[in-house]
């Protein structure tokens, strides 16, 4: 009998990361069914990513898009419980930091089938930021804690989690989709004329709850990237729907170039162009990294603490007085580090052989 997943995914991350997931576990002749929690429910945030990435048709598609964080992880639970019934899988299978990984954990305690986590041990010690809890909370209830780095195995071994789990580092699936998919990496006429990208410019992203759900902090970081785009390097920025929803609430002046959403393929062909990467964003942290970039972080702390210790990124906390087109500059004009902290790029293929191991 065929191994049964049941994956959960909700958001552009978790999109990415299980690519090569599936991928894998197709090859393998693992059964996987996907459900689409609904959390990013968007279409230019959700079925792009499903339509480029060749990912699985979704089992069921949730609604559960646009909640607050309790009453989103409560609907996802209680929807997911009867489909996880239905399916009757060996594992739940849930990736990283967002509410529906943390909900998919809790359904799956509720029915009774061990939890797998992909991307499990990673910390921020900021205990404001709602992904640190869903991560430490999903940590606790996973049965197999599939880990990135080393640094992650660390934190998982401190926090006296194990022995009652099995801990497996692999590496990082984000390694793994960069890899496969970077080739197919691609322009669109909405992001703007290709003439714009043929100069050194700058790619940021914010959508951060601490950084655009509180007017003075979100007024301080696109002040800062004004800055940048004024005194320093020109900076694009795909906006977020709800980082520009608040943007106009909060009545901000935005100086850059933005534009709507894009997906993956066409991050993958900005990020290959641009100069440096400036974000908030936990992926594209590493993406950059993959690809070659420095990277600056909107955050006072970051989760990916290898690529701060080796200086391929730098964070930029709120209420710093360095201008961060001075910050720009300085990145630029050093090497970046040859390390390779997230594993060969064969995160997917080495899950998929551990769980049939497993089963066998």
């Amino acid at each position: 009998m065929s191994i049964r997943i049941l994956t959960i995914v909700g958001a552009r991350p978790q999109f990415i990361k299980s690519a090569p997931v599936s991928r894998a576990f197709k090859d393998a002749g693992i059964q996987e069914f996907v459900v689409h929690t609904g959390q990013h429910y968007d279409p230019e945030m959700s079925a792009v990513f499903f339509e480029e990435l060749d990912l699985p048709k979704p089992y069921a598609i949730l609604e559960c898009g646009g909640l607050q964080r309790d009453a989103m992880i409560d609907k996802i639970v209680a929807d997911l419980r009867p489909i996880i019934a239905e399916i009757a899988p060996q594992y739940v299978l849930v990736f990283g930091d967002t509410n529906s990984t943390l909900a998919g954990a809790l359904a799956a305690v509720k029915e009774g089938v061990p939890i797998i986590h992909v991307e499990a041990g990673l910390r921020s010690f900021n205990d404001e930021m709602p992904e640190e809890w869903n991560r430490i909370q999903t940590d606790e209830l996973s049965h197999i804690l599939f880990t990135p780095s080393v640094a992650a195995d660390r934190n998982i071994e401190d926090e006296g989690i194990l022995p009652y789990q099995r801990l497996v580092n692999v590496g990082d699936t984000m390694f793994d989709a960069v890899q496969m998919f970077s080739p197919f990496a691609r322009h669109r006429k909405a992001m703007g004329a290709l003439e714009w990208f043929q100069k050194p410019f700058a790619l940021a992203t914010l959508h951060r709850m601490e950084n655009v759900r509180h007017t003075e902090r979100l007024k301080e970081r696109i002040s800062s990237l004004n800055e940048l785009h004024l005194h320093g390097i020109p900076v694009w920025m795909p906006l977020h729907p709800s980082t520009r929803n608040e943007v106009e609430k909060a009545g901000v002046e935005v100086a850059f170039n933005t534009s709507p959403p894009v997906g993956y393929l066409e991050m993958l062909w900005v990020i290959q162009q641009c100069a440096i990467v400036i974000t908030d964003s936990g992926g594209l942290q590493k993406e950059a990294y993959f690809l070659r970039k420095h990277c600056i972080t909107l955050r006072n702390e970051t989760e990916w603490v290898e690529l701060v210790d080796i200086a391929a990124n730098v964070l930029h906390p709120l209420g710093s007085t360095e201008p961060l087109s001075q910050k720009v500059r300085s990145m630029l004009n050093q090497p970046l580090a040859e390390e390779t902290p997230y594993g060969r790029g064969d995160a997917a293929i080495q899950i998929a052989q551990f769980l049939l191991e497993q089963g066998s």
